[in-house]
C-alpha cells in the first residue's frame, strides 16, 4: 500500500462538507487582491493581528490593526462585516489567536492563508517603513520578523 493511500480517502459527500467548512474559515491572498483591483471589498475587513511595531512596518493595504495580545474584552466593530485576520506567515499563529478573540466577542471572522509573507511572495502590495523597532529600546531597529 502506498502512504498515501495508508488511510482511505474519505466519500465525496464528506468531503465536499469538509472542504466546504474549510474555506468558511479562510480567504485565499489571490481572492483577497482580485477583490481589491475589483474595488470590491465590501463586507470584510482586513485585520493584522501582530504588534502595532509589525503593523507599522508592514501591512496590507487597507487593513486595520488589532494586536491579539492587546485585544480589550470589548472591541466597537460593526457585527455585520467579516474580519479577516493575518499575521505573519503559516508560522505565525497571530492570525489564529486573533481571529479566537474577535469570535469569542461575537464577530464573523476568517483567517487569511498564508499570512503577509504568502501576500509577499504573490507580488502583491505593502505599505509601511519595512523597519521594525524592538520593544523597550527606542531607535533600535531589528530584523522584520513575526513580532507578534
Amino acid at each position: 500500500m502506498t502512504n498515501t493511500l495508508r488511510f482511505p480517502a474519505a466519500d465525496p459527500q464528506t468531503a465536499a462538507s469538509f472542504f466546504a467548512a474549510e474555506l468558511a474559515f479562510e480567504a485565499d491572498p489571490d481572492d483577497v487582491y482580485r477583490d481589491m483591483l475589483a474595488g470590491d471589498t465590501q463586507g470584510y475587513v482586513l485585520v493584522e493581528t501582530r504588534s502595532p511595531e509589525a503593523f507599522a512596518a508592514k501591512r496590507i493595504p487597507g487593513a486595520i490593526n488589532l494586536s491579539y495580545r492587546d485585544l480589550p474584552e470589548r472591541v466597537d466593530l460593526d457585527p455585520g462585516l467579516v474580519y479577516v485576520c493575518y499575521c505573519e506567515s503559516f508560522q505565525c499563529n497571530a492570525a489564529t489567536k486573533g481571529a479566537l478573540a474577535l469570535a469569542q466577542r461575537g464577530y464573523r471572522v476568517k483567517r487569511l492563508a498564508g499570512g503577509i509573507t504568502a501576500w509577499e511572495r504573490a507580488g502583491y502590495p505593502v505599505e509601511g517603513s519595512g523597519l521594525v523597532t524592538a520593544s523597550g529600546s527606542a531607535g533600535t531597529v531589528s530584523q522584520v520578523a513575526c513580532h507578534c
